[in-house]
C-alpha cells in the first residue's frame, strides 16, 4: 500500500509558505509515496448544510484554507519523487477550460505527477458565492469530465453541451501525463459510485470503518465490470483525518479519534483490506511543522513496520 501525507494548507498553517516547503521536502525525504490539498472556500456562520462529519459542525480549521493548485506547485518545485494529489477538488466550481488549464500547468510544473481528485462537496453556500447551480450537479460533472478528456486528448477540440461550448480550436500543452493525468472520484451516493465505476481511474474514499468502505468499493468494481472496464485498474485511495488522542479510543470512534498506535493498526488493516494508497491529513491534531513531521515520521515507520 501507497502511504501519503496532507501538505500544510489550512488552519495555523495558512500563513507561512515555508511550512509547505518544510513539510513536502521532509515527507519525500520519509518515503511518503505523495502529497495532498482540499478545497474549500467558505466557513459559513449560518451555514445551510451540515459538515458531513464531526457531527455535522465544521472544523474550525477550515476558517482559513489557501488554495489548493497553489500549494501542490510549491510542493512540486521543492520535490522530485512524490506523486502530487488533490483529495478533493470541487471541479464545478471552476469553468473546465480554465480547470483544464491549471491542472495541466501543474502537471507539466511537476513532470507528469499530477493525481486528480475531484468531488462535489456539500455546501450550497460555497455553490451559490462561486455563482454555480446546486441542483444538477452529477450531470454538470459528467460534461465536465468530457471537456477535460477533450482538452487533454483531442489535437483540435470541440464540444456543444448543454452547459458549455467550445469552437472548434487548438489548446495546447497537452498534460505530460498520457492519454492524461489519472482521474480519481470522490461521493458515496449510488450515482456517484456508479460514475467511478464507469469513467474514473479509481475512488476517493474517507475515514469509514473498513467493512462498510469494502463494500462501496465493490459496488464500484460491479459498475466498471457492466461497463466493459478491467476492474483490477481501479485504484482505492482513502483519505484519514485523525484527531489524535492520549488514550485508546473505543473501537466505534475509529477512524475519527484515537491514539497513533490505533490509527497505525488501522492502516494496516487498510492495507489487508485492499486500499491501494492511504494518506493521513494531521492538521487536525497538531499546529506546527516540527509536530506533524513528528507523528508523520511515527506513522509511516509504525505502518510499514507491519
Amino acid at each position: 500500500m501507497r502511504i501519503g501525507l496532507a501538505v500544510p494548507q489550512y488552519g495555523a498553517f495558512t500563513t507561512n509558505p515555508d511550512d509547505i516547503v518544510e513539510v513536502s521536502r521532509g515527507a519525500e525525504a520519509m518515503g511518503f509515496d505523495s502529497l495532498w490539498a482540499g478545497d474549500r472556500i467558505l466557513a459559513p456562520l449560518e451555514p445551510r448544510d451540515r459538515y458531513p462529519g464531526r457531527d455535522g459542525v465544521l472544523p474550525p480549521e477550515y476558517a482559513a484554507f489557501l488554495d489548493p493548485l497553489g500549494v501542490l506547485t510549491l510542493s512540486a518545485a521543492v520535490t522530485e519523487r512524490v506523486r502530487l494529489g488533490t483529495s478533493t477538488l470541487n471541479a464545478l466550481w471552476y469553468a473546465p477550460v480554465i480547470l483544464a488549464r491549471a491542472l495541466t500547468t501543474l502537471d507539466v510544473i511537476s513532470r507528469g505527477r499530477l493525481d486528480v481528485g475531484f468531488g462535489l462537496g456539500w455546501s450550497r453556500d460555497e455553490y451559490g458565492a462561486v455563482n454555480v447551480p446546486w441542483e444538477g450537479r452529477g450531470g454538470r460533472l459528467d460534461e465536465t469530465l468530457d471537456v477535460l478528456e477533450k482538452i487533454w486528448s483531442d489535437e483540435v477540440v470541440e464540444h456543444d453541451g448543454a452547459r458549455f461550448s467550445i469552437p472548434p480550436t487548438t489548446i495546447r500543452p497537452k498534460p505530460v501525463q498520457r492519454p492524461r493525468p489519472p482521474i480519481l472520484l470522490a461521493g458515496f451516493t449510488p450515482a456517484a459510485l456508479d460514475r467511478v465505476g464507469r469513467r474514473a481511474d479509481g475512488w476517493l474514499g474517507v475515514g469509514m470503518p473498513l467493512t462498510y468502505l469494502t463494500v462501496l468499493w465493490e459496488s464500484i468494481l460491479k459498475a466498471a465490470d457492466a461497463g466493459g472496464r478491467d476492474r483490477s485498474e481501479l485504484r482505492l485511495v482513502q483519505r484519514l483525518n485523525p484527531l489524535l488522542a492520549e488514550e485508546k479510543a473505543e473501537p466505534d470512534r475509529l477512524p475519527t479519534t484515537g491514539t497513533l498506535g490505533q490509527f497505525i493498526d488501522y492502516a494496516r488493516s487498510a492495507a489487508g483490506a485492499g486500499v491501494d494508497e492511504l494518506f493521513i491529513d494531521l492538521q487536525q491534531t497538531t499546529t506546527t511543522t516540527g509536530e506533524l513531521l513528528d507523528i508523520a515520521g511515527a506513522f509511516i515507520e509504525g505502518v510499514r513496520a507491519g
